[in-house]
């Protein structure tokens, strides 16, 4: 399944720190949402988005939305693609109390030793990433990893292509990030555990009437019970 981003949504920068900061605008005098994303659902700016249900992406020029999903709708992938590079996502539940990217990133590194592939770790837009070169059926292919702990989340990136190697070639890829809103919602949920994503119901409606044609055109070719091929 597969999205195109044809609208802009105006450029966020993210920064290491998840607080959140509130500002008093000059005119006003009233408090306005900090301009960091991703965002929570509690403090978004209102602009276009696809609601993936715990994930909304912004819409972005030029940036294809690519999901998995099963037949019910509920995504298992979701992944960000431009030109040659790709961003996959991810949002997991976390603690009230604290951040944990630390911990999931030193797990990711030590995944990644035992299979052979040396990770590193470095400086980014949203405080320490991984990055790794791993060995692929289609040969060496670079990896970042970049974690954002948020209130009671925290979203996975994982790029691929020559934005794994310069972050600054991520582009468009990086406003999607920068853009994200998570939407945790209030129900108790196991450290780590993956929070809910599903396709948008009109989309996933779709997928199920063509699914069904596509069994019955299926069950319409093949003989009736008794019956033999010529």
């Amino acid at each position: 399944m597969m999205f195109s981003r044809k609208r802009a949504g105006e450029a966020r920068h993210a920064g290491a720190e998840r607080t959140t900061e509130v500002l008093e605008s000059e005119e006003t005098g009233e408090p306005t949402p900090s301009a960091r994303g991703p965002y929570d659902i509690s403090e978004a700016p209102d602009e276009p988005r696809l609601d993936l249900g715990s994930l909304q992406i912004p819409a972005v020029p030029e940036v294809e939305v690519r999901v998995q999903a099963d037949p019910q709708g509920v995504i298992q992938q979701v992944v960000l693609v431009h030109g040659e590079n790709a961003l996959q996502l991810g949002v997991f539940a976390a603690p009230r109390s604290e951040g944990i990217w630390d911990e999931v990133r030193e797990e990711i590194r030590q995944s990644l030793f035992n299979d052979g592939a040396a990770a590193q770790e470095a400086e980014g837009e949203y405080g320490t990433e991984l990055r790794a070169r791993v060995r692929t059926p289609d040969g060496l292919t670079d990896l970042r990893f970049v974690g954002i702990d948020g209130p009671r989340w925290m979203v996975r990136g994982v790029y691929q292509g020559h934005a794994a190697s310069d972050p600054a070639a991520a582009g468009p890829l990086a406003l999607c990030l920068n853009g994200l809103v998570v939407d945790r919602g209030q129900e108790a949920k196991p450290v780590r555990e993956p929070l809910p994503l599903r396709l948008p119901r009109e989309v996933a409606e779709q997928q199920a009437a063509e699914q069904q044609a596509a069994e019955q055109q299926a069950a319409g070719q093949q003989p009736a019970p008794g019956q033999r091929e010529a």
